[in-house]
């Protein structure tokens, strides 16, 4: 039976990957994929992946051969993570010959296990990169939703302008969005990083790395999100050093369909963060779980429909 003809009975949407094709190998098995020539197919669904294919992992390539093969056959579809999308900035360049994401060492550590594996400037790296381009900062589908890290409208808006026919970022996003003080840089901070709030002044609190942050990343899944205290994330459990004052902006998502990211490095058990908004990042890279969630046209979500496979 051919692509065209092969009845869509849902999707099967997956979470971050970072370059451990292992467990991507045990999930699709789990999920019923079979693997034939090389392109893992299943004879119903179709997967999505939430981007971040790479950095950290130690099987980035082949990570990628699955995923583009999958994408190029039909059998799954994908949008842009923050990893791809710093990827590109790594060998983008503006008008006067910069690279559009500093090569400084803090970003060159971070990329530092792609470009070994793919060796920057060589045939493999330029056509990874040339990959990333062609995928589309977020689906919009019949009954779901997809985007790397955050469903925000007004966000969409602002970008839609400078993206292409199917979604993805021209040149001109990628060098608007990487000049602070944009339209475009704010979209794209939002959209594949998350949103952040800055704290009320006077008010500041120390990571878990002993650097200062003015700003908290936001639980924006979450309907009860409406104070500095109850939606900031990554805070180890020090959220009450935090007011318990109104955020200034709302970015809770309300839409009817259900929207699906990854992003988040969620620890323990995989388990829904909301009844409409699934993050599907279990911190695969950080010995946690790459998780899928199997969606077949549901729009309150189940826990039950979540399946997942330890690192």
């Amino acid at each position: 039976m051919s692509d065209l003809q092969r009845p869509n009975q849902g999707y099967d949407l997956v979470g971050d990957i970072h370059g451990h094709a292992g467990p991507l190998r045990r999930l699709l098995a789990e999920l019923g994929y079979t693997e034939v020539e090389g392109i893992f197919r299943h004879p119903a669904r179709q997967m999505i992946f939430v981007g971040d294919f790479i950095d950290r992992g130690p099987q980035q390539r082949e990570v990628l051969r699955i995923a583009r093969a999958m994408c190029e056959a039909g059998a799954a579809k994908a949008v842009l993570g923050n990893h791809e999308f710093n990827a590109i900035g790594w060998v983008a360049q503006n008008e006067d010959g910069d690279f559009l994401r500093e090569h400084s060492p803090k970003n060159a550590h971070q990329h530092a296990e792609f470009l070994l594996q793919f060796k920057e400037g060589s045939a493999a790296h330029k056509e990874a990169i040339s990959w990333f381009r062609s995928l589309p900062i977020w689906l919009d589908l019949p009954g779901l939703r997809v985007v790397h890290a955050c469903w925000h409208e007004a966000s969409r808006v602002d970008l839609m302008p400078l993206l292409d026919e199917r979604g993805c970022i021209t040149e001109t996003a990628i060098r608007q969005s990487y000049r602070r003080g944009t339209a475009a840089h704010a979209a794209v901070e939002i959209l594949l990083k998350g949103p952040e709030q800055r704290l009320p002044e006077g008010i500041h609190f120390f990571d878990k790395d002993g650097h200062k942050r003015e700003e908290v990343r936001l639980r924006w899944w979450d309907d009860a999100a409406t104070t500095f205290r109850s939606a900031a994330l990554s805070m180890d459990g020090r959220e009450n050093e935090l007011p318990d004052s109104a955020l200034p902006r709302d970015f809770r998502y309300a839409g009817n369909k259900p929207v699906f990211f990854g992003h988040y490095w969620l620890q323990g058990c995989p388990q829904l963060t909301a009844r409409n908004a699934a993050c599907l990042d279990f911190s695969v890279a950080k010995k946690g779980h790459l998780a899928a969630y199997r969606w077949s046209g549901e729009t309150n979500l189940l826990n039950e429909n979540l399946v997942s496979v330890a690192a």
